[in-house]
């Protein structure tokens, strides 16, 4: 939806290690040359990516040219298609289909073939803004679930959240795509609406939301600094520009006389390893080991930390659900080797590496290459980094979007209706029973909200009136963070 990582990080609605080389000059090949040659390329480009990631040794590897009688079936099933389909058939479609056959026989849903469209707009979303809602999305066990939502975006603002699962996009179920064309299906011009409807948990009922969307910055690095001198670091992506952003926000702490650091890695979905490499190394001491990489044939290689730049103040990492691939390379590497504590929630458990390969044609292939390892050689694939200190959002926090155009009034019985009571008395207006009844008591619990907030009084939630109700919330949480109380704590102890 970057719309995994509906528009990007993978798209950023997936994610990419390894950035994406321009395409060449278009050549026209005849059908079967074109496919010859696409297969080939395919089975070639895994070698070369190894190649490519190889660091301070020579590495051959033995790529295989497949045989004829390998794909005769391929083969004979396209001629036959050719002569003897009841209509002219598009040669051109017929060849994206095949490579798309062949990533989707690999069962991974982070390896991807775009065809030329669909490649510009994941090239768009690793540039410096895109058009979209601004979540990383992915797919799992053919539903498209959100990674994460960028922040300041269409995405957040409603209220999406990490393990959201996406069923339908103006009306059309999504369930069986694939993350980028579903990412097809949610992008659009700014300005345009998308209507989504979504599922909070397996088992939870629908929820419907409209979303404007909007131009997607790609701002990746976010600072603060508190009266007691811990500055707040957060990272929400890893970007080509995020080391030096980081570098950027941290002469300013240190300006502001930063005594300790908490870098927030909640709700990043990832993105391009040697970001990640080159801040890892901000707090690893050289030579250390900030990964490995498993590669096919089972040899692993060690990334060092690099010599430079380093943080010497208190650290803590704060990690969640939403937190991903680079970002749990991240949060490893200071865990193992930096005697970092982390705080917060379980990550998400991505412990594989993409690159992303462009074809003549325009179209790109997008696939792993290999499995990251944390410094000690843990692979956390679908298991997650559990935090030193576990530390959970307030309840109110997964609370469903609640849909601004729709109007709850007296007597009115809904879903709704008992997530805007929830909502009211998370933030200490008391609506009564929770129990979906619009009674006397939530429309006076609503009254009172409005009369605090300089609005209407009418008892009625509708409008402005929700809108500025999940603000307040929005910020209510903010100011709360227990997971940013404890990382604070944490340090403060250091520096006694």
């Amino acid at each position: 939806m970057q719309d995994s990582k509906d528009d990007a990080q993978p798209q950023l609605e997936q994610e990419v290690n390894e950035e994406v080389k321009p395409a060449g000059k278009y050549i026209r090949f005849k059908p079967f040359t074109l496919i010859m040659m696409i297969i080939v390329l395919i089975l070639a480009t895994s070698g070369i990516t190894i190649f490519a990631l190889t660091v301070g040794e020579k590495k051959v590897v033995e790529v295989r040219t497949p045989s004829h009688d390998e794909f005769q079936k391929l083969f004979s099933a396209y001629d036959e298609l050719g002569t003897s389909y009841y209509k002219d058939v598009d040669q051109d479609a017929l060849v994206d289909g095949a490579v798309k056959g062949m990533i989707d026989a690999l069962g991974d849903p982070y390896s991807d073939y775009m065809v030329k469209e669909e490649a510009t707009q994941f090239n768009d979303s690793i540039s410096s803004s895109f058009d979209g809602i601004g979540a990383e999305i992915q797919e799992q066990d053919g539903q498209i679930i959100i990674v994460s939502p960028i922040k300041n975006s269409p995405a957040e603002k409603a209220g999406l959240l990490p393990n959201d699962i996406i069923k339908t996009v103006n009306g059309k179920s999504i369930a069986g795509k694939t993350a980028t064309e579903a990412v097809q299906e949610i992008r659009g011009k700014r300005g345009s609406k998308v209507t989504l409807q979504y599922q909070r948990g397996k088992d939870a009922k629908l929820h419907t939301l409209t979303l404007v969307r909007a131009e997607i910055p790609i701002e990746t690095v976010y600072a603060e600094m508190t009266k007691n001198k811990i500055a707040h670091i957060q990272i929400t992506s890893f970007a080509d520009n995020t080391y030096q952003e980081l570098l950027e926000k941290l002469d300013e702490m240190e300006d502001k006389k930063m005594k300790g650091l908490v870098l927030d890695v909640r709700q990043d979905p990832g993105g391009i390893l040697t970001t990640a490499i080159s801040i890892a190394s901000l707090f690893v001491k050289t030579g250390e080991p900030v990964m490995q990489i498993e590669y096919k044939d089972g040899k692993k290689e060690v990334i060092n930390s690099q010599d430079g730049r380093k943080v010497t103040v208190p650290t803590t990492v704060l990690i969640d659900s939403g937190s991903a691939s680079a970002s749990e390379i991240l949060a490893a590497a200071l865990s193992e080797k930096a005697n970092v504590k982390l705080v917060g929630e379980k990550s998400f458990g991505k412990g594989t590496m993409q690159t992303a390969k462009s074809l003549t044609d325009g179209s790109t292939l997008k696939y792993t290459t290999g499995k990251w390892l944390t410094p000690d050689g843990n692979w956390i694939h679908k298991k997650g980094i559990k935090p030193d200190y576990t530390v959970s959002y307030p309840s109110y926090a997964s609370l469903p979007y609640l849909d601004s155009s729709k109007t709850m009034k007296l007597n009115d019985v809904s879903e709704q209706v008992k997530v805007a009571e929830k909502m009211l008395k998370a933030m200490g207006y008391n609506p009564g029973t929770v129990d979906g009844l619009y009674d006397e008591y939530t429309a006076y619990a609503v009254s009172r909200f409005q009369e605090n907030e300089k609005i209407t009084i009418d008892g009625v939630l509708a409008g402005k009136t929700t809108d500025k109700l999940q603000t307040e919330l929005r910020k209510q949480l903010k100011e709360e963070d227990p997971q940013l109380k404890k990382a604070r704590q944490l340090i403060l102890k250091q520096l006694k």
